[in-house]
């Protein structure tokens, strides 16, 4: 007889201990949505393509739009540029400044990745601090940043800057633009951070998740195209209700996705982009047990949408659908903005109608449904364990 044999040891399936197969627990098989874009070599037109130039057109007036002014962009890039140098000799030489340590100071958002819409001249920098971030050694990293900046724009005969601690950090503020300072710590600090002192675990774990989102757009979105999407869905979700709990990192992913995701590798044009991007909402890419979009910037099998419950990602699928539908029918001026709607409603909300087709809003497909609640009337129904 073989020693072990039958007692379900180590590698035994016996009695289920460590040698359990890992191959009984079931897997869940995610399926990403139709593509007419990946599918195109197994759907061959049958005739030329429509003209498309009218929606080309329009999203390139639009996004001509939403581009900041050269003022803007420079009242922006003036003031980071002073905040930056404070920051910098702070970490290399700090001085008699003991509030806390800084490590390093990196730039991030939409300023860093030149994706900035008009009338929002903001930008975001995340500082690294070597020490923990506590509550008290932000509010003297925002005095120490107010008090050198304010020289240095004295220095230069510019005007004056005030800075607000909130939450995530602090905000300085000019005449005509502003700098979110982030603030977060090492990695290897997470761990000791406690709720009732230190900044939240989440907000800081962001802050580093930012610095990793700006380094991989640097690095694989930076095709002009690509910026330009990323500003036109970014104004269409703000102006969509049902869209506008997508984050600005799965907005990024996605127009990432539309552009440069198909068998020639090589860029899309706006037009198909934009209306590959509507369709692939419209079809499920966020819903559950859709494979969706890869997090490039987190750990293997991590999801972009995974954050948003499950309500919020069916609205927006049906409000992708509402818009798409509105498209088809030559609505893209009022999905755009370039034309307002009657009375300034929603048009993802609103029921309406082009050329004679009815276009209304879908229904919520996912209802929350309450656990029921254990009675004792269901013990009266038992007995011996069977339903009488």
């Amino acid at each position: 007889m073989v020693r072990g044999a039958g007692r379900g040891g180590r590698g035994m399936p016996g009695r289920g201990g460590m040698g359990r197969p890992p191959f009984n627990r079931p897997r869940v098989m995610l399926r990403p949505p139709f593509d007419l874009i990946l599918a195109e070599p197994a759907f061959p037109r049958c005739k030329p393509a429509p003209d498309d130039s009218a929606l080309t057109q329009a999203l390139l007036k639009r996004h001509a739009e939403l581009c900041p002014t050269p003022a803007e962009q420079s009242a922006v890039l003036s003031l980071v540029t002073k905040l930056q140098t404070v920051l910098d000799n702070l970490v290399v030489a700090p001085g008699d400044f003991a509030a806390c340590q800084l490590e390093e100071v990196r730039q991030v958002g939409s300023y860093k990745k030149g994706t900035m819409m008009a009338g929002k001249n903001v930008a975001d920098i995340v500082v690294i601090m070597k020490t923990l971030p506590t509550k008290e050694a932000v509010e003297g990293l925002s005095n120490k940043v107010n008090e050198e900046l304010n020289k240095l724009m004295r220095a230069d005969g510019g005007g004056t800057v005030t800075s607000a601690c909130h939450e995530r950090g602090f905000t300085v503020t000019a005449t005509s633009a502003a700098v979110r300072v982030l603030v977060t710590t090492l990695h290897q600090n997470l761990r000791k951070l406690e709720p009732e002192v230190h900044l939240d675990y989440k907000v800081i774990s962001s802050h580093l998740a930012a610095i990793r989102h700006s380094r991989w757009f640097e690095e694989n979105a930076h095709h002009s195209s690509i910026k330009v999407l990323i500003r036109l869905l970014r104004d269409m979700c703000s102006r969509h209700s049902g869209l506008e709990p997508l984050t600005p990192w799965m907005i990024d992913l996605l127009a990432h996705h539309c552009i440069m995701n198909n068998p020639a590798r090589q860029a899309l044009p706006i037009n198909v982009a934009f209306r590959r991007a509507l369709s692939l909402l419209a079809g499920g890419l966020f819903l559950p047990g859709c494979a969706g979009l890869a997090d490039p910037c987190e750990a293997a099998h991590a999801r972009a949408h995974t954050a948003l419950d499950l309500a919020v990602l069916d609205l927006a699928a049906a409000t992708a659908q509402t818009l798409l539908r509105v498209v088809a029918r030559g609505g893209h001026r009022y999905v755009l903005g370039l034309q307002a709607f009657e009375g300034g409603k929603d048009i993802s909300t609103e029921i309406t109608v082009w050329d004679g087709v009815v276009v209304s809003p879908l229904a919520p497909a996912y209802t929350e449904t309450p656990e029921p609640m254990d009675t004792d009337d269901k013990e009266d129904d038992v007995q011996d364990g069977v339903a009488a």
